[in-house]
């Protein structure tokens, strides 16, 4: 992509802060500072510049739902809260992902989307009891199988993070039964049946958009 050499180069930068400023002295510590604040400044643009992105993004999807079909774009996914939830959880950001959705369900208490993906924060972040509380309350809402779907998949990976795999394989069973075309589900029961492998959620939120 395009911005990986960027990156690239931002991570060799940071590797050589974190290996050599503990020990530094004089005129190194001063440039490692000067890379350091650098690296800030430029994350920082990042971050900001991505989240207008976002917010110009969504604009224009919403302009193109409402000439096409207005039932796709929900109230909750026009809130400022939410393209900024939105944003940071692309971007891996998750608490502060979570600082959004959490303002997206106080303004929405019933909306389903926000709710799941500050549902998904908390499992990101390995708060499972949070998580799951969350997702139980949008399963008994939801009557999209998608939605139905990604919710079972991810109570599956809670339940085995916890230990229990044959609760687990039940869940990620439910899921497949909701929506055979969503990939995680098999990928994490084959998983839980070889006890090997890495579960997978999250990145299927978006043909919820």
């Amino acid at each position: 992509m395009m911005f990986q050499h960027m990156f690239a180069e931002m991570n060799e930068m940071l590797d050589e802060i974190s290996k050599f400023y503990p020990n530094a002295q004089g005129t190194q510590k001063q440039e490692l500072t000067h890379k350091w604040n650098l690296l800030k400044h430029m994350s920082d643009e990042i971050i900001e510049e991505w989240l207008n992105f976002e917010e110009k993004m969504g604009a224009v999807r919403q302009n193109w739902n409402e000439t096409e079909d207005a039932n796709i774009v929900l109230p909750e996914m026009k809130s400022d809260a939410y393209e900024k939830g939105e944003g940071y959880y692309k971007l891996l950001m998750f608490s502060k992902a979570l600082e959004q959705f959490r303002n997206v369900v106080h303004d929405y208490p019933d909306g389903l989307v926000g709710r799941t993906y500050l549902a998904m924060c908390h499992l990101h972040l390995q708060q499972l009891s949070e998580a799951s509380s969350h997702f139980i309350a949008v399963l008994e809402k939801a009557t999209s199988n998608r939605l139905r779907s990604i919710i079972y998949n991810a109570l599956g990976c809670i339940e085995a993070q916890r230990g229990k795999r044959l609760k687990a394989k039940e869940y990620f069973a439910l899921a497949h039964r909701s929506d055979p075309t969503l990939p995680e589900p098999l990928m994490n029961l084959q998983a839980c049946d070889s006890s090997t492998g890495k579960l997978k959620f999250g990145d299927e939120l978006s043909p919820l958009m």
